[in-house]
């Protein structure tokens, strides 16, 4: 992997596990500390490789710079270093003068626990904890949280400094959480990894419909959630079987030259059998307990995608789970995927009906959608819809799909 490759790389998957041991070790009011000093350590591995060459192990070398500043830190800053590394040498079982930077396996993802549900505190509003979570812990820009909340930039900026001015106003403690502040926040803390799948599995902010680094880590948190008895719950399994399922489809979904194929399009031969496996194992696992979310739905419309046989009892059994989801959770676009699944099941016509009853004008999808169910029984329609969701659509792999379909639709007339 070329230089400008992997530093990238190596920030989506390292970055905020340093800042999560930093913080943890910093406390709440020096977060913004523990983000310069794993900057600047990745800016100076932008720098030293680009002469020197990629080192033999990049991740050590970022371990031991981060380690290297920290301690730099502390002895050019008085203030720190009266303050806060007394506090830490106070805390410390073994009083140890030296200042422990700990990035071992079992404390990075100590610390990452600790720290995902510090940053989903109920103190701030579910949206700030979200742009928080997604920002400190996942390593998202401003513009792609934008992209996620459908927002722009400087109200994201905004929402994610006040959201950490409040944590300190509150003197939030960061540490693990208690089965008591599990159960309160579990909820937002899926949220926030269920966006930065979703990011990655379509992304607009880079005109990248497929980011398997962000869909990766996204997968990784949950597994951290899985790994630990208290947060082993049905809902952490369901949203785990559902990024399998959909995980276990990628490398059908684009072609070479990176255009999106669409689901009936795929080459089942392409499909991963090994995560529809462990998707299959992570569902059975959500349905111990008595809890129900809208992951499991999800993930159960996710896994019928994974039974290429075009049936109706497939669609039927699609259709029912969007029918529940809707009425568990509504939102638009889970109202327009369950159109699709009302068109296969159900025939066009009754489809149609469904759908100009969503109103989405500001959707290319929802144009798409009404371009395909009008294609048989009105030609002419669904050329002006195909047309108004291509002037809509972001990224080129859309247009190009757009594009298609009016080509073929061309042709038939």
């Amino acid at each position: 992997m070329e230089n400008q490759e992997l530093i990238p790389h190596l920030f989506r998957t390292e970055y905020q596990k340093i800042v999560s041991v930093l913080s943890h070790l910093f406390g709440i009011h020096h977060i913004e500390i523990a983000e310069d000093i794993v900057s600047d350590t990745f800016l100076a591995a932008s720098e030293t490789w680009a002469i020197k060459g990629i080192p033999e192990n990049p991740t050590a070398w970022l371990y031991t710079v981060a380690k290297n500043k920290t301690k730099n830190y502390f002895k050019r800053n008085d203030v720190f270093e009266k303050k806060i590394v007394t506090e830490i040498k106070h805390h410390s079982p073994l009083h140890n003068p030296e200042i422990d930077i700990d990035l071992s396996d079992q404390n990075i993802a100590d610390s990452q626990l600790a720290m995902i549900f510090t940053v989903c505190n109920p103190c701030n509003s579910a949206e700030a904890q979200i742009a928080l979570a997604l920002n400190l812990l996942c390593g998202f820009g401003i513009n792609e949280i934008a992209d996620a909340f459908l927002s722009n930039k400087e109200v994201i900026y905004k929402r994610i400094n006040r959201a950490k001015e409040k944590l300190k106003e509150e003197n939030v403690k960061i540490q693990n959480p208690s089965k008591a502040a599990i159960t309160e926040r579990i909820d937002i803390v899926l949220k926030t990894i269920y966006l930065l799948y979703s990011e990655g599995y379509y992304s607009t902010s880079q005109n990248a419909t497929l980011r398997k680094d962000l869909c990766a880590e996204a997968m990784r948190l949950t597994f951290l959630l899985i790994q630990n008895e208290t947060t082993n719950l049905p809902s952490t399994n369901a949203l785990m079987a559902l990024m399998c399922f959909h995980s276990s489809r990628f490398d059908a979904r684009t072609s070479e030259n990176g255009e999106i194929i669409l689901y009936q399009d795929q080459d089942e031969s392409l499909w991963n059998r090994e995560l529809i496996d462990k998707g299959t194992y992570f569902l059975s696992k959500s349905s111990t307990g008595d809890s129900f979310s809208k992951y499991h739905l999800e993930a159960g419309i996710a896994y019928w995608h994974t039974q290429k046989k075009d049936s109706p009892e497939k669609w039927e059994h699609i259709l029912e789970l969007y029918n529940n989801l809707i009425i568990l959770e509504y939102s638009p676009i889970a109202a327009l995927n369950r159109t699709y699944a009302l068109a296969k099941a159900k025939g066009s016509k009754e489809a149609i009906v469904e759908a100009e009853k969503l109103q989405l004008i500001d959707n290319h999808f929802y144009y798409s959608l009404l371009g395909n169910l009008y294609t048989e029984s009105d030609p002419k329609k669904a050329l002006q819809h195909f047309e108004t969701a291509i002037g809509l659509a972001k990224t080129t792999s859309d247009k190009n799909i757009i594009t298609k379909n009016i080509i073929q639709l061309s042709n038939k007339r």
